[in-house]
Formats: C-alpha cells, structure tokens, sequence
C-alpha cells in the first residue's frame, strides 16, 4: 500500500470526527455521507478498482459534504425549497470544502474530488464546468452515490422517490450527468448497491 494511502488512513479518528461535527450540525448531512461513502466503496469492488484507489475515495465521499459546515444554518437546514439565492450559496459547498481540505497535504488528491463531486459530464455542472473525463474519477463515482442517496431520501420539502425511479433516473442521465461505465456498473448491480446503503451506517 502506497505511502500517500497510509497517510489517509492516519487520519481515520480525524475524519470520524469530522463526520460526527457534520452530525451535530446536521444528521442528514453526516448520514448521507456514510451512505455515499459505503456505497461508493461498492461502485469500486464492482468496478475492481486496485485498494488504494478505493480507500481514497472512500474517505473522499465522507467527507465530499465537508463544505456545508461553511453553509449558513438557515439556508442549510431549510425545509423549504431553497430561492435562487440560497441555491447559489449551497452550490458553494465543494468549493468550501476543499478549500478545508487543501490546507493537508496528504489531502490534496481528496480536496479535487471533493470540489469537483457535483460536476457533469456534460460539463453543466459546479463550480468549475468540468466535463467528462475532466473529472476525477472519484468525483464521477461519488455523484452517482450521491444522487442515489438524495433521490431515495426523504427531505422536508419533497418524499424520498421509488428505487424503479430512481434507476430510470439514473440511466435517463448516463452522458449527461454520469460517467457511463460507473452508471452501467450500479444498475448492474443495484441490488447489492441498495443493500450497502442500507447497512452504511453500521458499516464504518
């Protein structure tokens, strides 16, 4: 295991703690994060991505919400659908976030991905318009986790969608907003996917 790696892994009380200071602040946030991350660990084993690839992105998707401690409590915890302004502020969350990160150098790697995890592949994403394979490929794996979660969550404002929906969803946005060979890989696999997410949050 590579040395950058075993850094990252030294780190492991730090960020459960930074995860549990997300929970304090928000139990959403930090319980989506854990169910992004095992969920983006199983994206990898599907793909057989080496180890060292997926520890990273593991605790990338932990910590890809990092940003919204940055976000003020208002427009975070609003049980309203945000106005366009409150959207502008939320969208500066993986920016927020990496910025945090950036300040550890063995952090690098984590703080790219985590800035650029709701970018496009068709480039209509944030903050930079990055498109296609432009994007870390962590960041890639983390918007599909990411947008499974949210869909089949429930949120004030609006009900937790079906997992039929939810799958037409994501095959709806392959090349759009998904790299296509991870979006294949978790509707091959989307039964197992499911069954991660359930256990996240026992799982780390």
């Amino acid at each position: 295991m590579g040395t950058e790696v075993n850094q990252l892994l030294l780190y492991h009380d730090l960020i459960a703690g930074i995860v549990a200071a997300m929970e304090a602040r928000d139990a959403y946030t930090a319980n989506h994060s854990m169910r992004v991350a095992e969920m983006a660990v199983a994206l990898c084993e599907f793909l057989n991505l080496p180890e060292e690839e997926t520890i990273l992105y593991h605790i990338s998707a932990h910590l890809h919400d990092l940003g919204k401690i940055g976000i003020e409590d208002s427009v975070l915890r609003k049980s309203s659908p945000l106005t366009a302004v409150e959207w502008e502020q939320m969208k500066s969350h993986p920016v927020i976030g990496s910025n945090i990160l950036s300040q550890i150098d063995s952090f690098e790697g984590i703080a790219k991905i985590v800035r650029a995890h709701h970018e496009r592949w068709d480039g209509r994403g944030y903050p930079d318009g990055l498109t296609g394979e432009n994007i870390p490929f962590g960041a890639r794996i983390i918007a599909v986790a990411d947008s499974i979660d949210a869909m089949l969550s429930t949120r004030p404002y609006r009900p937790e969608m079906t997992a039929v929906r939810c799958q037409e969803e994501i095959q709806t946005n392959i090349c759009k907003m998904f790299d296509a060979r991870i979006a294949h890989s978790a509707l091959m696999n989307w039964d197992q996917l499911l069954q991660r997410r359930s256990a996240a949050c026992s799982a780390w």
